[in-house]
């Protein structure tokens, strides 16, 4: 099957690199500040793979943006 997409379960997010607990991915999810779950059943939840890895690369593009800034400013 092409362009299928992986799913993560909260010990991959770990492995992905994503620092926080449960309760604190849920409040980040509320405010639109993380990618959205998917419910792939009663009980069990995923991540979509590639939108974890645009949210740390858009984490880390944030960050090298504010180091150029402060330089500049310098």
């Amino acid at each position: 099957m092409s362009g299928a997409q992986k799913i993560l379960r909260f010990t991959d997010l770990k492995e992905a690199g994503v620092p926080w607990c449960r309760m604190h991915i849920d409040r980040l999810e509320r405010k639109g500040k993380f990618p959205k779950r998917v419910r792939l059943g009663p009980g069990t939840i995923g991540w979509v793979e590639s939108e974890i890895a645009a949210f740390i690369s858009n984490a880390m593009n944030a960050r090298q943006m504010d180091t150029s800034d402060n330089k500049q400013a310098a």
